[in-house]
């Protein structure tokens, strides 16, 4: 116990050096820049800080569809720096996440960096057309940016069952537990409440959902996976 309050202090400790540092990136590149803070020991209110406004964060808020996967990582996350993406709006951003560890390695948090690239787009695609260039390369993958918990969590589902083109029940039990284990390595049900609401948005029982989940996790794994290597 005197150990895990330990870290909790170190990791409260970080988190406060940082938040300076979260103003001082926005004052330093400007408007098109936003900066947000985490806290993963709250996945579900993680923004302790934030400055600029690219994805609309606020104190408080929920992480996004990047931040569950840093948790469904746990300690193996590691950096994802200069990625495209772009906001359920179509704005497009260029973002880093850079994960926070204590003394032990442990990753309790992130540091993201978000930059609006929609004015660098519209003068890139100026000067494309007066040199003659080709058309832009395709289009960054959509992330939900929410203060909302749920929200994001239900965009990731529809995602899932957009590219599926089918029901829950149009499915199979093989496909309904792929899409039990693809939420799942996305860090979906680190989230509370989340079986509860996948539940209720694929018209099943609680019961159901976490069957399904305890079946994709044990198939996943090389120890209760009939005894294979």
């Amino acid at each position: 116990m005197a150990a895990e309050a330990g870290l909790d202090a170190e990791r409260d400790a970080i988190i406060a050096a940082l938040r300076p540092v979260v103003d001082g990136i926005v004052a330093t590149f400007g408007p098109v820049c936003e900066v947000v803070l985490h806290d993963y020991r709250r996945p579900d209110k993680s923004v302790v800080a934030v400055a600029g406004s690219v994805t609309g964060r606020d104190v408080g808020g929920a992480m996004s569809e990047i931040g569950m996967r840093v948790l469904a990582r746990g300690d193996q996350a590691a950096d994802e720096l200069n990625y495209a993406t772009r906001t359920r709006a179509g704005k497009p951003v260029k973002s880093s996440t850079i994960v926070l560890r204590d003394s032990t390695g442990s990753v309790f948090g992130a540091l993201c960096v978000n930059v609006d690239l929609g004015a660098v787009g519209e003068a890139h695609a100026l000067l494309g057309a007066l040199a003659g260039l080709g058309p832009a390369v395709a289009e960054a993958p959509v992330t939900t940016f929410g203060n909302d918990i749920d929200s994001v969590v239900d965009a990731i589902l529809d995602g899932h069952r957009l590219r599926e083109h089918q029901s829950w029940a149009g499915m199979d039990r093989t496909e309904r537990l792929e899409l039990f284990r693809s939420l799942d390595d996305q860090g979906v049900f680190a989230v509370r409440r989340a079986v509860e609401q996948v539940a209720a948005r694929l018209g099943i029982s609680r019961a159901s959902a976490y069957s399904y989940l305890s079946q994709a996790r044990a198939a996943t794994d090389p120890t209760t996976a009939g005894g294979h290597a």
